[in-house]
Parts: C-alpha cells; structure tokens; sequence
C-alpha cells in the first residue's frame, strides 16, 4: 500500500525536515504544533525586554550549515541566511589570555608549541580533508553505515577514546588540551566515558570547514525557512492543538502514518496501546541526559572580555583547566551540582545587529545567553554561579546588564515537554545509546505506522534534521 497521508506531532527542527522529506515525495503532510510559535527549542522570542531578540535554544549552528538534508535544501529563498563570525569558538583562560579556534587548522596549530602543534594538525588534517563525506557518514542512520566505514576508520579510531584521556596523552599544553575539552564537552557527557571524544573531533572538525555561523534574525529564520519550504510543498501546520492521544489525532484527521517529533516518553504516552507493552517497557529504559541551566541577557554593551580575543567569537567556552572541566560535566551526569560548572557563552548580536534595539543614545545594545550542565530535572537556580563565571574572565560583566530571564532544567520541561527534565540532547549520548537510539529500531516502533524522528534517534541531538530526514526515508521505505 503506497504512502499517501501524514502526521507529524512536533514542529521542531527534526518534526519540518521529516514533513518536507515525505511532502517531496507527494506525501500530504500535516504537522500538529502545542504552541503558538512554532520550532521547539529552535525559536527566537523578546525574553528579556523589548526589541531584545533571544533564541530560547541554540544560536551557533555548526551542523546545521554542514547538514546534508539542509544543504540539499533551497532554504534561503526562505529567508534563511548564515552568518559566520570571524572565529569558531574562544576559550579565556585564567591569566587573561585566550586560546581560539580558527576557521584554519594552522592558524590554530600557531598558537601551540612545536608538539602540540603537530599533533593538531595530525589530529585533525584528515578528517578536514574528509568533512563532507565524514559528516555524511555520522548522520546516517547507524545501521546505514557499512559502505561507508572507509571514512568513519580514522575517526572512529579515535573518536571512541575518553576525551579526558586523549587530551592528556596527545597534548603537552594545557591550554590545548582545555580547548579541546570545552569542545568535547557539548557531548554533554562525562569526559571519561568512551567515545566522549567524538563530539571534540565533529565540532572541531566543523570549526575548521564549515564554520559555527548563527542564522541572522535568530534561530526562528531556521524554523521559518523549513515551514515555508513545507507550505510551498502542500504541507500543512496546526498550531496550538495538543495532541493527548492518536486516538483523538485520528479522528481530527486520519493518516497513513504518525511521526513523533518527542521524546520517547510523550510518544508511549499519546500513543498508548498501540504500542506493544514489551516497546513501551524499552522505551521507559532510555536514559535521559543532565539538565541545563540557562540564563538569557538583554545587555548594554558587549561582554568586557579581559581577552579582548574572544569578541571575534559568537562562542565562548568558560573552564579553567581541563580537570574542571572534566569535574563539572562528570557532577551534573551524577546528579551533583557544581558551584565552579563549564559554562558556554553565545553572543550572536556582535555579529547580528538586528538582534537588539540601538540604545537612546544611538549606542549598540546587544543580545547574550549563557548555560551549564546540571543534574535532570533540577530547579535550583544557578543564575549566580554562572555570572560568577562570566565575572572571571569578564571583570566588569554585571554592569553590563540591563535584563536577564532565568531557566531552570524544570522550568524549560514546563516549556517544551520534550526537553524532559531539561535535556536538550534527547537522551544520553552515551555509547550504547547511539547505537540504540532509544532502541535497535531506531525511527520505527513496534508499530509500522507510527514512528519517531526527534533528536532521541540517530544521530542525536543538534539542529541539523538528520533525526526527521531519516525517519521519513524509513517511513518511505517501509511504504513503497
């Protein structure tokens, strides 16, 4: 029986690419969105004060240019446009210096000793050379991997060792090894666990080709360009309409097949017994990732940044040493907090003016977020830590700050049910569970019409809509 309708519950990054990969193929696709705005987490709204534009997830987009969904497609004649600041990421160190990531490998390496040098350029030279292939290959669903495992050698080969560990046995210079854990670090994921390295090599990999750009007007001009592109299709997007179970989404407007853009949870839940009891029981053993605690800021000037550096970054990494680093993301994965956590800084108005109105006196005001891992579901508010943080390598910061709005690891679950208990990743990126993710199955489920494409299947979490695009091809090939 060949696949003619669609549900899509969830208008998230991943819930618009699933729509559009099955509207191309004459699919008519509806998406059913519990908010008013759509997008999720990949949205942009005045949190702060007014005129002042903040994204309530992500800004810095590093496989969301590089994606090879999104790159297949024409997105900027939907307003979508990247900007790209002069460098990846900036990592400040305690003596008031800053150690960069390049959009160059060398002009990383120059930076380093002789060593360390050579080792970076080893490190990261091949899979430079490789990125599109490789980024292709790491997108996949797991099980599509074989013919590709050419390009994934290299990597792999390193990717699966702890980070804490390569750090230390392939760097001599702790500024080397502290940007590398920074940027491991995204993985939200102890620095010891195997494969802990994976993400440090991706991303880093990513600064060094494709680039960490933010999307001009905000995180929004993503989601706005994925439901223009859908509508353009015959697509389809209901807003405010909660879906409480597929008996009643049936009803409203029968389909072929459902696609949860949730976690697996809220898809057992609105689901029910069409789930066998045996799914349901693995879906509940999927772990979830720590919390996050963010805080947004509305700020009258830039961050006072004792290296002056790390203006030419939208990123800013915030952890002294590669141990503290290494303490703060094993504490919130062991549901300890910690009072000296790595935090991560985006600034996007240095880069994106329109994000924040020009003061009375014609002077540029400016946009800024900043968060830290904590343990799931926490609502103790760290705003403080943070800014303590940000104080030692910004003396001065707190004067700069006109307005900040605060959410804890709970209050952003109360957001968006699918950031259960503040994971932003979807799950746990461990090992296991990027092989089973959130089981063997993948995108399907003990169900042939319903299926999951959010960031709780491969390949995980990030704004890039690999999770959605898969999910539809097997929705596809399931179909005829």
């Amino acid at each position: 029986m060949a696949l003619r309708t669609a549900n899509i519950v969830g208008s998230g990054p991943n819930g618009l690419s699933a729509a559009v990969t099955l509207a191309q193929c004459g699919v008519a696709v509806t998406v059913f969105e519990r908010n008013e705005n759509i997008g999720g987490a990949c949205s942009t709204a005045e949190l702060t004060l007014p005129g002042f534009k903040n994204d309530v997830g992500s800004s810095c987009f590093p496989l969301g240019v590089a994606s090879p969904f999104f790159r297949s497609l024409p997105l900027e004649e939907f307003g979508l446009r990247w900007i790209e600041p002069p460098a990846p990421l900036a990592h400040p160190l305690d003596d008031g210096t800053a150690v960069m990531l390049e959009h160059d490998v060398d002009a990383t390496a120059a930076q380093f000793g002789q060593h360390d040098a050579r080792v970076w350029r080893a490190l990261m030279g091949p899979s430079v050379r490789d990125w599109m292939e490789l980024v292709d290959a790491v997108t996949a669903p797991w099980m599509g991997l074989p013919h590709r495992l050419d390009t994934m050698a290299g990597f792999g080969s390193v990717a699966l060792f702890p980070a804490r560990g390569l750090a230390r046995a392939v760097f001599q210079e702790e500024r080397v090894r502290v940007l590398f854990a920074g940027v491991a670090a995204h993985a939200v994921l102890p620095l010891t666990h195997l494969a802990s390295s994976a993400t440090g090599l991706l991303l880093t990999t990513a600064a060094h080709t494709t680039g960490w750009p933010v999307a001009a007007g905000g995180a929004q001009s993503i989601t706005h360009a994925l439901a223009g592109l859908l509508r353009s299709l015959g697509g389809r997007i209901v807003t405010e309409f909660e879906v409480g179970s597929l008996d009643e989404l049936d009803r409203l407007n029968s389909a072929d097949i459902t696609l949860f853009d949730t976690s697996p949870k809220m898809m057992a839940d609105v689901a029910g017994a069409a789930l066998t009891d045996s799914f349901r029981a693995r879906l509940q053993r999927f772990r979830r990732g720590p919390g996050i605690f963010k805080v947004d800021y509305a700020l009258q000037r830039p961050i006072p940044w004792a290296a002056a550096e790390c203006g030419r970054a939208a990123t800013v990494h915030l952890g002294g040493t590669l141990e503290e680093i290494v303490a703060s993301e094993a504490d919130a994965f062991a549901g300890r907090q910690n009072d000296r956590p790595f935090v991560i800084v985006v600034q996007p108005s240095l880069f994106d003016p329109d994000r924040a109105p020009l003061a009375e006196d014609g002077s540029m005001q400016h946009t800024a977020w900043a968060y830290c891992h904590v343990p799931s579901g926490s609502d103790e508010d760290r705003t403080a830590v943070i800014e303590a943080q940000i104080e030692r390598f910004a003396p001065g910061f707190a004067d700069c700050v006109l307005a900040r709005h605060s959410w804890s690891a709970s209050a952003l679950e109360l957001l968006n049910p699918n950031l259960e208990a503040g994971d932003v990743s979807g799950g746990a990126m461990t090992l296991e569970q990027l092989i089973a993710r959130p089981t063997l199955r993948g995108y399907r489920t003990s169900n042939r019409a319903i299926y999951l494409c959010s960031s709780s299947t491969p390949p995980g979490g990030g704004v890039h809509g690999m999770c959605g695009y898969n999910a539809g091809l097997a929705a596809l090939e399931d179909w005829g």
